[in-house]
């Protein structure tokens, strides 16, 4: 949903630079032939234009202001809060990979800590925190998004910098050690579709780490899949809990969230 507008954006900006520059470039070379020196002419002495000077500086001025404007309203819509009722999902990297944790029915998710980081805690969640009970973790390495659905994305790492770069969405966020960083997104067309737009049968959204974080940060990507509200439902369904020593569980009623949206 952002996507649009930043593309849009980009391109008044190209479209401003196009004809500006046809318009100099014409210019230039117009008055480097009407001015070219000839045997028997002499230059007429013309230092300054007070009005002339007043054009060309305020009619740019005006036009920056504008595009300043229209720039700082597109970035407080981007990154404003999430809504309230945004699906929460924490991406977590770590050198050289990414995991994602989603929050379950309470969609709240539970505290983690580095300290806490184990074999078998990879995320480092707390135990006894008990939104942490319904939190599922994504298998197969792939993330997957409800299509049309408000998502607020938590980032977190464990090592150093990284960058969660979402390229076709136009998002992209740092992962600092120590600190959660945040945006709020919306995807509005899904794996499927861009497929058949694209006309690649192949087409995958990604993942890309977009800070250079170590030798191996070449590898640093993970699949993403945009799904309609059905599909991604199923999917959910199929994920472990972020505790799997949890023998029973709460009733999973996020999928069943997603699907009445």
């Amino acid at each position: 949903k952002h996507g649009l507008l930043t593309d849009n954006y980009l391109n008044l900006n190209f479209a401003l630079i196009i004809v500006v520059f046809f318009i100099t470039q014409i210019l230039l070379f117009y008055f480097a032939y009407r001015y070219r020196h000839r045997k028997g002419e002499k230059a007429y002495y013309y230092p300054v234009n007070h009005k002339l000077e007043f054009i060309w500086t305020i009619v740019p001025a005006i036009v920056l202001f504008g595009l300043i404007i229209y720039g700082l309203k597109l970035w407080s819509d981007i990154t404003a809060p999430a809504p309230k009722n945004a699906m929460v999902i924490e991406v977590y990297g770590k050198q050289f990979d990414w995991s994602a944790r989603y929050a379950g029915a309470d969609n709240v998710l539970g505290r983690s800590n580095f300290k806490l980081i184990t074999d078998d805690n990879p995320l480092g969640v707390d135990v006894t925190d008990p939104h942490v009970k319904d939190d599922k973790v994504e298998i197969n390495k792939e993330i997957h998004f409800p299509v049309n659905t408000p998502i607020a994305m938590k980032f977190h790492s464990r090592d150093v910098i990284h960058s969660a770069y979402f390229p076709h969405l136009r998002t992209q966020m740092n992962c600092v050690p120590g600190m959660t960083t945040e945006f709020f997104m919306e995807t509005t067309i899904t794996t499927d579709s861009m497929r058949l737009i694209t006309g690649n049968p192949k087409f995958d959204y990604v993942l890309l780490c977009n800070k250079i974080c170590g030798v191996a940060h070449y590898s640093m990507h993970l699949k993403i899949v945009i799904d309609s509200q059905k599909d991604f439902m199923k999917w959910y369904k199929e994920q472990p809990y972020a505790l799997a020593s949890i023998e029973t569980a709460p009733i999973d009623s996020m999928a069943k969230k997603v699907a009445l949206k």
